[in-house]
């Protein structure tokens, strides 16, 4: 009996110690900067005002000053009008229609290194009163693609709001 016990507390050792093959490889994990695992995504943003003119080719060319990824969006609103003190921002583009059915399009394009704003449409822009063209005020958010998922894009709030964004630059 107690040569029993002997062989079963070997057979105990020798099966706890031992180590099988090194099962096959796991799946990768989610592309990302290594050390920042668990990292808080959070978007960037900021205020500018543009003056569209000839001399500008009613255009305006804006680095963003700050790193943007090539999966993140780029959102552009336009300070469209002010209610009762509060600022109404629409997201562009906007179009604007005029009498003798010319119409002025506020738009944008973006890259991984600026946005530009431009005038678009059927109307003669060097005609335009200044209040089409001097003193624009956009807002433009970067939004990390893993944050607009289900976001109401056109409401500047539930982007501000899904997005964390507290405070702007402005230029």
């Amino acid at each position: 009996m107690k040569r029993l016990l002997t062989l079963f507390a070997v057979f105990a050792l020798l099966l706890t110690a031992c180590e099988g093959p090194a099962g096959p490889p796991g799946f990768d994990g989610l592309d990302g900067l290594d050390g920042l695992d668990g990292e808080i995504i959070a978007s960037s943003a900021f205020e500018i005002e543009v003056d569209f003119n000839t001399g500008n080719n009613f255009e305006y060319v804006e680095a963003y000053g700050f790193e943007v990824l090539p999966t993140d969006v780029t959102l552009v609103y336009i300070l469209w009008d002010t209610d009762n003190g509060q600022d109404v921002w629409r997201l562009m583009p906007q179009t604007v229609y005029f009498d003798d059915n010319s119409n002025l399009v506020y738009n944008f394009d973006f890259t991984q290194d600026d946005v530009r704003f431009f005038l678009d449409g059927t109307t003669d822009f060097d005609t335009l009163d200044d209040v089409w063209t001097l003193g624009q005020v956009f807002r433009v958010v970067v939004v990390p693609a893993d944050n607009i998922d289900g976001v109401d894009t056109s409401d500047i709030n539930a982007v501000l709001g899904a997005s964390d964004i507290q405070s702007f630059d402005f230029r």
